[in-house]
């Protein structure tokens, strides 16, 4: 660029766009220009050859988005996948079917992006953590394999992991814990942890391709075969209600990422196991937000989307929000991080 400052070793030579003689040592070349990220290089000129350093210097905003990888896959065998959010509505009208009250709707600003994990945190996974977890079984069948989720476990011991992961990435831990019990967030910390609950909301409502239905697939039940892992007609021994009419050959949890990926990318958002999110549990009062972390404190955290034990139209719903503290055999939880 004409007007990009050009600096060599760090001492100010002029503007862009110029011919510049130099020792035949190492130089340190920069250009530098207001509202453009900077650019630095290194080169050693050479004795009768003329080298032509072409440049296109990005903007501040364009910069931000080139830093930033659109997946990664962790040494522990997570992969993120990067999520550029905007403004949407969470909850949804008094008058669907199957509503619960505390489904409110209200309009939330999201502008930090997240990465977020394509799949659930799989028993393999937490026992890394924690080698001494056992997901259990349940009505004789087995819930502790490798690639099942990793269930029975309370909000606070799904967080410690998110720190525990953080660490082993070299990076700052988001939950604030003392004497090994959480008592906040960092906000400001790019380290692991639980969605927020909108973040999980943003991503859940994405999973028909930017139109909002009331079920992950739809209007209608039941789901179209094997769509997800909800409480089929294999396992109406098992659970009370079952979807009539629906077979996804899994009584219990499934592999994490059996069934087919929404328009991001992103496995099991609905069925196999409900999930944890970051948000103490509250019921909202309809006012706008921007990027919420929900409230400061609470007794119960929220849990969001179906699991393989849901088969009713209230629990089946992309809104449908649930609460508790201590674990489940159908709870497991997500991993995400603020992306900057």
């Amino acid at each position: 660029p004409k007007d990009a400052s050009i600096y060599v070793n760090g001492i100010l030579q002029g503007k862009g766009d110029r011919l510049l003689r130099l020792p035949t040592v190492e130089q340190i070349i920069e250009l530098q220009m207001e509202g453009y990220a900077g650019y630095k290089t290194t080169i050693t000129p050479r004795d009768a050859m003329t080298q032509v350093l072409k440049v296109r210097l990005l903007t501040e905003d364009e910069a931000r988005m080139a830093a930033m990888k659109p997946s990664m896959v962790l040494p522990e065998g997570h992969e993120i996948t990067l999520i550029t959010p905007n403004r949407f509505q969470m909850g949804t009208s008094r008058r669907e079917a199957g509503r619960r009250a505390n489904e409110v709707q209200r309009n939330v600003e999201m502008e930090r992006m997240f990465y977020i994990g394509k799949r659930e945190v799989s028993n393999q996974q937490f026992a890394k953590f924690a080698q001494g977890h056992d997901s259990g079984i349940f009505q004789e069948r087995k819930m502790n394999q490798n690639n099942q989720p990793v269930v029975n476990i309370s909000w606070a011991e799904a967080a410690l992991y998110c720190n525990w992961l953080s660490e082993r990435n070299n990076l700052t831990k988001f939950y604030v814990t003392e004497r090994g019990r959480i008592i906040g967030v960092n906000s400001k910390s790019t380290g692991y942890r639980l969605p927020t609950e909108a973040e999980w909301a943003w991503v859940a409502s994405q999973s028909t391709e930017n139109i909002k239905t009331r079920f992950p697939w739809g209007e209608n039940l039941p789901p179209p075969a094997r769509h997800g892992n909800y409480a089929d007609q294999s396992a109406s021994n098992l659970v009370g209600r079952v979807i009539f009419g629906y077979n996804d050959n899994h009584i219990v949890s499934s592999p994490v990422g059996t069934y087919p990926p929404d328009p991001n990318g992103i496995f099991d958002m609905a069925g196999n196991v409900a999930e944890w999110v970051n948000d103490f549990y509250e019921i909202p009062n309809g006012t706008e937000t921007k990027d919420p972390l929900g409230p400061d404190k609470g007794e119960y955290h929220v849990i969001r989307g179906s699991s393989w034990m849901h088969g009713t139209i209230t629990d089946l719903r992309t809104t449908f929000r649930d609460y508790g503290r201590q674990g489940r055999k159908d709870i497991g939880f997500r991993i995400a991080r603020y992306a900057e």
